[in-house]
């Protein structure tokens, strides 16, 4: 038996027979409009993330990632599609690397699961496009390809196309802390830069 099995056990004998357990509301707001793109744009600039906004999906992406990598090396989850990398950037595929490894990358390029635009917030589940959540947090730059079609408007319609028994990592911009100063620290807890694709959101 667990603590927790404990812990229950106790409270529901502290109550005795009879105690109901009373309806959660789940009427939460879930608009009907269409997400807003220019909105998402916005709160990701002000998180101080970078979008590039390509017209196609082949060669937009392979193009945009090229432009911010150059000829360097990124980690790519296993399910990553490989027409998004340009010929000139080494990728290494995690199949398990060691933290030293993905942190000597110049950065890792991703897919997303979800978007929220009136938060500015990005989903990762870790679906094969996405990969483990530790490649997202040593490298100093991720690069996320986010598709408008998984873009929504509110947290609500996000968490409703999300499994919850999956590893969910929200990413509202690159890492960034304050101390009581207010002073920003950025990279503390993550990559100090965050480059998302947005391919056809032109």
């Amino acid at each position: 038996m667990s603590s927790k099995d404990v812990i229950l056990g106790r409270i529901r004998s502290a109550l005795g027979p009879g105690v109901a357990a009373p309806e959660i509301p789940r009427d939460y707001r879930r608009g009907a409009e269409k997400p807003d793109l220019e909105l998402l744009v916005e709160r990701l600039a002000d998180y101080k993330s970078v979008v590039h906004r390509v017209a196609t999906e082949k060669p937009g992406i392979a193009a945009a990632i090229g432009e911010i990598v150059g000829s360097g090396t990124v980690v790519v989850p296993p399910g990553l599609p490989t027409v998004w990398l340009p010929p000139g950037v080494e990728a290494v595929v995690d199949d398990g690397l060691d933290a030293d490894r993905i942190a000597a990358a110049d950065g890792v390029v991703t897919g997303a699961a979800v978007a929220i635009a009136e938060t500015g917030t990005i989903v990762l589940d870790a679906s094969p496009d996405q990969g483990r959540r530790i490649i997202t947090l040593l490298p100093d730059l991720h690069i996320c390809v986010l598709r408008p079609e998984q873009v929504v408007a509110s947290v609500p319609e996000a968490v409703a196309r999300l499994d919850p028994r999956r590893p969910l990592t929200w990413i509202s911009g690159p890492s960034a802390t304050s101390d009581i100063e207010l002073n920003r620290v950025e990279g503390v807890h993550g990559p100090r830069n965050l480059h998302v694709i947005l391919p056809g959101a032109q």
